[in-house]
């Protein structure tokens, strides 16, 4: 363990952040660079001797948090990015966007604020990668079997490395013309500068394993002719459907999903435009939906110079503090949290319903209409008198998404069976209903978080090692039926 005394001894600080009128100048991230090393052996002596670690089961990867707490409290880095890598292929991920579930279920929070475990994490993974400690793990001997993955998002890029790394040669597949799935074109710059991705791409090539871009499975390439190519397949597409708002006006111009109107921001910051063609420059913005990727609209219209930004969320506003009939201690609580688009401006309105979109002779979105709303007989509720409208030139949907996309044919050229819930079926070895066919991800449990996909790959990728050999060495955080206290 770290300082026995350290949690007495020291309050929680965490990163600070970049002054709200610079970062909203640039895509950099908010973070003051270098501000947590200073700190950060401060705070992981905060990691008490609590006998029994709830943040092991608050966390789907099963991360050995109080070991890695105490080798940075040490300052031995080299030991602490080793412990860290043994059960995440990808901290420095996690480490920028997870909504840590290992904080909420650490023992020190039950009565104090918890240890900062997401930015010790973020800062061993980084001084790993300064000090270049970072290494390509090539297979001593090769399987001579192929695996094919489809989806370079979180849970195919850990398939993928465990997969190569077992020995096997893996191809990942991405319908996008880079890898990085929703990670690269979902999650805004200022959240986490893709160099990030791109180093770790090196060294799964470095290892041997190969991508393939621009490549759609289903369309570009039958999953039928994939299948006969290669000796297992890894399914992990996503869950890209979007949920859609039927009112009145939603065909009106300049209403848009979130992931048409992100990843074109994105896009900029690659150098594929000088200016997005979707642009919030000086217009009234607004953001259905109250989750991250509602934030991550709201911060990118910041950045693009916005008139006015408003976050419509149709639940009621969530408490400050844990409540007692709110899924109590370890569990995940719902909290209301201010991110750094938060911080940034913008007003957010809850309890609110979009009746209808209004536009002018040119058919642009110019009003939105809405309405409070309330829980009546536990179903949510119109109250009379309560519509108004509210300028909207710019509109983001960003409720969420119902499941794997269905339009390009894969699902139905493999052949699969899906579950009650619309998602890829599977069985405890991820296996679906063809063998040989694995899924991993958001395509099999739904719209997640990014740490349950990497725990995903990782257990899909014994699944996969097991079909081809016979055993498996690989780990498996996770089963698909799993819950675990991070949910």
């Amino acid at each position: 363990m770290a300082d026995p005394k350290g949690f007495l001894n020291h309050g929680r600080e965490v990163a600070r952040t970049r002054p709200v009128g610079e970062r909203v100048k640039d895509w950099n991230e908010v973070y003051v660079p270098g501000s947590l090393l200073p700190i950060i052996s401060k705070q992981a002596s905060r990691c008490m001797d609590c006998g029994i670690p709830f943040c092991h089961n608050g966390c789907p990867l099963g991360n050995l948090i109080p070991e890695w707490n105490d080798y940075a409290y040490r300052e031995d880095w080299t030991a602490a990015s080793e412990r860290l890598h043994a059960t995440n292929n990808f901290p420095e991920f996690t480490g920028r966007l997870c909504p840590a579930p290992c904080e909420s279920a650490c023992v020190l929070g039950i009565n104090q604020p918890p240890v900062t475990i997401k930015n010790v994490e973020v800062s061993i993974i980084d001084k790993a990668w300064d000090a270049g400690t970072v290494a390509a793990q090539i297979p001593e001997r090769l399987s001579g079997k192929t695996v094919a993955v489809i989806g370079s998002g979180p849970a195919g890029l850990a398939a993928a490395q465990q997969l190569t790394r077992a020995g096997h040669t893996v191809a990942v597949y991405e319908r996008a013309d880079r890898v990085g799935g929703l990670l690269r074109y979902g999650i805004p710059e200022f959240k986490m500068e893709k160099r990030h991705i791109n180093r770790r791409i090196e060294q799964m090539r470095a290892e041997g394993t190969r991508f393939r871009t621009g490549i759609e499975i289903g369309r570009d390439l039958k999953a039928t002719d994939l299948k006969k190519r290669y000796d297992a397949v890894v399914l992990a597409v996503g869950a890209t459907t979007a949920r859609d708002l039927p009112v009145p006006g939603r065909e009106l111009k300049g209403i848009y999903q979130a992931m048409e109107y992100l990843p074109l921001a994105n896009k900029v910051q690659e150098g594929d435009y000088v200016t997005t063609p979707v642009s919030a420059e000086g217009k009234h913005v607004v953001v259905i939906g109250g989750g991250d990727t509602g934030a991550d609209c709201v911060g990118t219209a910041h950045r693009q110079g916005a008139a006015s930004v408003t976050q419509l969320e149709i639940m009621p506003r969530p408490n400050d503090e844990r409540h007692p009939t709110n899924q109590p201690w370890p569990t995940f609580p719902i909290l209301y949290k201010v991110t750094s688009a938060h911080e940034e401006g913008g007003e957010r309105i809850y309890s609110a319903s979009t009746t209808h979109f209004e536009g002018d002779e040119d058919g642009n979105v110019q009003w939105l209409h809405l309405s409070e709303v309330e829980f009546v007989d536990g179903k949510l509720t119109s109250k009379p008198g309560t519509e108004r409208k509210i300028p909207a030139q710019l509109v983001t949907l960003a409720m969420g998404f119902t499941g794997t996309d269905r339009e390009n044919g894969l699902v139905e050229q493999f052949g699969l069976d899906l579950d009650a819930r619309g998602n890829i079926a599977r069985d405890a070895d991820f296996q679906t209903n063809v063998p040989g066919v694995f899924v991993a991800g958001d395509a099999g449990r739904g719209q997640s978080l990014i740490v349950w996909a990497i725990a995903e790959g990782r257990s899909a990728a014994r699944g996969v090692d097991r079909f081809l050999t016979g055993a498996s060495d690989l780990p498996a955080p996770i089963r698909p039926t799993d819950r675990a206290l991070a949910v």
